[in-house]
């Protein structure tokens, strides 16, 4: 199934900062954050054990435990086993992403994309969530941000492990779809190479944004829009930096990326636009994206995200950004409908 047959909206929840990403937030805070959500109209939800060691789903799954189950769409992910155990959160390796999750619980994670950690996966994400259903399960992670060199190994393990387990559970109606849930475009790319495995669609953070869409738009999405799948668009913010916060790519934003948020901010306001909307609506415009989910931890952003969405971009700011070489000649922009 396609996932625009599957998602209710151009428009999701991102929960990675209810897994306590950057800081420590009050429970309070993340109830109240998915409410807005609720609230704004907002009926697809992303997840993922790993945000917090589980922190976001149990926090999600509190929000949400009196909503009617028909009435959204959950997509969490698998490739991460959360334990009972606990473990010293400063010892984590955690790839190039540090130690985003360092106020999250301290149970201990393992990483394990094998056939019979895939099922316990789902199970410990059902219990955490409150729900008796996942509808899309995406793989999360085998890419070189968090393996390095080891990336293909642990691809190797999901292609005969996971993969087969989320094919078979699609095809036997336990969840409507599963695919990637990855901040590289390589693993995408080898995946829509091999003959087994029939993925949905993918989940891609970061890599088809205002700010770096280049490798995604050559390499990713002309594939996928001609197999018919779809992209769910994470991080359209790219962690921040294009909103005017100090962070690209979950690491502080090097000079060059803050020059490119500078002119595009300069282009925005001569137009009278946010820079939210700039930034959604670019990811929305490529015929290959099924929705954007952007994250949020406090109840405001949610408003904001939801009028970014209906604001109206004048063409002048879209021809601007493509004239001043802002963005890649051959990215769909909204004039070009």
């Amino acid at each position: 199934m396609a996932l625009k047959d599957i998602l209710p909206s151009q428009i999701g929840f991102g929960a990675a900062p209810l897994g306590n990403m950057f800081r420590d937030i009050p429970e309070e805070e993340a109830i109240a954050t998915v409410a807005a959500a609720w609230n704004d109209g907002i009926r697809y939800y992303d997840n993922a054990p790993f945000y917090g060691a589980g922190l976001a789903e149990i926090r999600m799954g509190a929000a949400l435990a009196d909503k009617p189950r028909d009435a959204f769409v959950i997509s969490t992910k698998v490739g991460r086993v959360i334990l009972d155990e606990v473990e010293d959160v400063s010892t984590r390796d955690l790839g190039e992403k540090g130690d985003v999750f360092k106020f999250g619980r301290p149970n201990k994670i393992v990483n394990d994309y094998s056939e019979d950690a895939t099922y316990r996966s789902i199970e410990d994400s059902l219990k955490r969530l409150k729900t008796d259903r996942i509808d899309i399960a995406w793989v999360h992670d085998i890419a070189q941000d968090f393996y390095g060199d080891e990336w293909l190994g642990m691809f190797e393990q999901a292609r005969r492990g996971a993969f087969k387990a989320l094919d078979r559970m699609r095809d036997e109606g336990v969840i409507k779809g599963w695919g990637l849930g990855v901040n590289r475009v390589e693993p995408i790319e080898l995946l829509l190479d091999l003959d087994g495995p029939r993925p949905d669609g993918f989940l891609l953070a970061g890599r088809y944004t205002l700010l770096d869409h280049d490798r995604a738009l050559q390499r990713v999405m002309p594939k996928v829009a001609e197999r018919g799948l779809g992209i769910v668009v994470g991080g359209p913010y790219s962690s921040g930096a294009l909103v005017g916060g100090p962070n690209f790519e979950y690491a502080p934003a090097t000079p060059a990326i803050l020059e490119k948020v500078a002119r595009i901010k300069a282009l925005a306001d001569r137009h009278g636009i946010s820079m939210k909307a700039a930034g959604l609506q670019f990811a929305l415009a490529n015929p290959a994206v099924a929705a954007v989910i952007p994250g949020a931890s406090r109840p405001g952003r949610i408003a904001e995200d939801g009028a970014a969405l209906r604001e109206i971009v004048p063409a002048g700011f879209w021809r601007a950004l493509r004239d001043e070489g802002l963005v890649n000649p051959a990215a769909p922009l909204p004039i070009d409908d």
